[in-house]
């Protein structure tokens, strides 16, 4: 079955639901067992591993829907649903790590993620090395005994660097460590992290899951072997998503091919433009073909992104602000995955440890929207205008 029928049809069951379209919304906390022969019988599913409701965080229908259709299109085992794209990220850290252990982390990861790793797991004993994500299997060099994890993300946050992570994986697999991977980018439609070595794939279901910019939410989609001890800590952990936005991001998963596309195409689109601009200094998009990255993105992935950097020749920040101030279509604000272009400043390297940023001028993350993308080049050309005189 191919993806945009998975997208489709994947965790829907209109038969055993009076042949409605749509999973229903259960509202859900206590769940009344008959017997309590019956209230034995849901323990003991639980304790071997099997799906069954017993409590409102354990999952209804409602959840179950939505994590079928995720690890459907992933080609993972089974998924886990969470709060938040950090949630996700937390969890799954947390599932695999004790006092002791040590994480390899790319240095373009997801800055909150970073913040994870210095400032909660470094009190509980455990040790985060940022790597350089041009490493490939080099990274080799840097795993240790303890290593635990090695965690990537494709193309990096903010910079765009593409990682090998075949490569890395096999290295990591060698050395006994989990691989995880951001896929948030590409989304399963784009990148199928199971096929490259990985043993969770994270998703901020936030972003292009949902794709209407209304809905918090985390997914951490696991092998079969890695499943397990993903869910266990999970759990306990007290993890779940609310069932209104699971809701959403269901029916948000239903248009990801059509919307991902178009994304995908005026970004890049875009991108081109910028390339043509004698204020821009470089362009980080993989699917560009003078990117670094492209021959990795090439090979690896089946499509692209909205989302893109630029780094301007140096200039001062009243430029920048006026640049971004003047623009009618992108918004100024965090998060990407939504129908509405965006724009914002940002300092890689404040956020880098093992390679350093190279550039000197601003660095901009823009995501191309659903508007037409002449408009929004229309809006760019204004924007740039002001930019020139304000420098």
């Amino acid at each position: 079955m191919k993806d945009d029928t998975k997208i489709v049809t994947a965790g829907r069951d209109p038969e055993s639901n009076h042949g409605i379209v749509n999973p229903p919304v259960y509202h859900a906390s206590t769940v009344l067992h008959p017997t309590l022969a019956d209230w034995d019988a849901s323990r003991e599913t639980r304790a071997r591993g099997e799906r069954g409701i017993f409590y409102g965080r354990w999952g209804t229908p409602t959840t179950f829907a939505l994590e079928d259709a995720v690890s459907a299109i992933e080609g993972g085992h089974r998924c886990m649903l969470y709060s938040s794209g950090l949630g996700a990220i937390a969890g799954a850290l947390l599932a695999f790590l004790k006092a002791g252990d040590h994480v390899l982390m790319t240095d373009s990861v997801y800055g909150p993620a970073r913040a994870f790793c210095n400032n909660v797991l470094s009190r509980y004993g455990v040790t985060t090395t940022f790597y350089d994500p041009l490493l490939g299997a080099d990274v080799a060099e840097l795993l240790r005994p303890e290593t635990r994890i090695v965690y990537t993300e494709a193309p990096g946050s903010q910079t765009f660097e593409m990682q090998d992570i075949p490569a890395i994986a096999e290295v990591a697999h060698r050395h006994g460590a989990v691989v995880m991977m951001d896929n948030t980018w590409a989304s399963p439609l784009y990148f199928k992290p199971f096929e490259h070595g990985v043993d969770v794939s994270i998703q901020a279901g936030t972003k292009y899951i949902v794709g209407h910019s209304d809905v918090m939410i985390g997914t951490a989609t696991a092998t079969r072997e890695a499943w397990p001890q993903l869910e266990e800590t999970s759990r306990q952990l007290g993890q779940a998503a609310g069932p209104d936005d699971v809701y959403l991001a269901q029916r948000g998963l239903r248009t990801l091919g059509v919307r991902l596309e178009r994304h995908w195409q005026t970004g890049l689109k875009l991108a081109e433009w910028m390339l043509a601009q004698a204020e821009v200094e470089c362009v980080m998009h993989p699917a560009l073909p003078d990117d670094p990255g492209h021959a990795l993105w090439q090979r690896d992935f089946l499509g692209a992104s909205g989302l893109f950097g630029v780094t301007l020749t140096p200039r001062p920040r009243e430029a920048v602000a006026a640049l971004i101030d003047s623009l009618s279509l992108f918004g100024l604000g965090a998060s990407w995955g939504g129908f509405e272009s965006l724009v914002l400043a940002s300092s890689p390297n404040t956020m880098r440890d093992a390679r350093p940023w190279p550039y000197e001028g601003p660095t901009l993350r823009f995501h191309a929207g659903l508007e037409d993308p002449d408009d929004l080049i229309e809006d760019l050309e204004h924007g740039f205008a002001q930019l020139r005189k304000a420098s």
